[in-house]
């Protein structure tokens, strides 16, 4: 599989989310950007923050007319937990399959306490209303990225 590019077209997928809704991403085409935010697991330390940094600044993704979704493999149980627990005001999109991860090519060989694993490279996609890849951010830090990722929203 090709990996996505800047101002290349997103493949439409579909896939679980809370609240019991579907997440398509053609509906979102002519209606709002979108910010996709890819993280290894819920309840996390690292994982948390983001979230919180995200829910922090969500009045002004929305004002910009963009929609936050974040996105791990963790089962949709487990992000309804971590979604109520840290009060997120997005929703959360399972892909414990791995095919979102796929597409957007963020699985890679990690180390973890001396030991090569696969996981999710923290990473955030920014998405036009056309369904275009505007932006992508990858082996990011969490500390000052929802900022970064909000002015480029703002830019559109």
């Amino acid at each position: 599989m090709t990996a996505l590019t800047t101002g290349t077209l997103v493949p439409d997928f579909t896939a679980a989310m809370t609240s019991g809704k579907t997440f398509r991403l053609s509906d979102f085409y002519g209606k709002q950007a979108l910010v996709l935010y890819f993280y290894p697991k819920d309840s996390t330390p690292g994982c948390t923050t983001e979230g919180l940094d995200f829910s922090a600044s969500y009045a002004e993704f929305q004002a910009a007319g963009a929609e936050v979704l974040g996105i791990s493999r963790d089962s949709l149980k487990s992000h309804e937990n971590f979604k109520a627990k840290q009060h997120f005001p997005f929703e959360l999109i399972a892909d414990p399959q791995e095919q979102i991860c796929q597409l957007f090519d963020v699985i890679k060989l990690k180390n973890m306490y001396g030991k090569q694993v696969r996981g999710i490279e923290r990473s955030t996609f920014l998405i036009d209303q056309q369904g275009k890849l505007r932006q992508a951010w990858r082996k990011l830090s969490v500390k000052g990225h929802v900022a970064e990722v909000l002015a480029a929203v703002q830019a559109l």
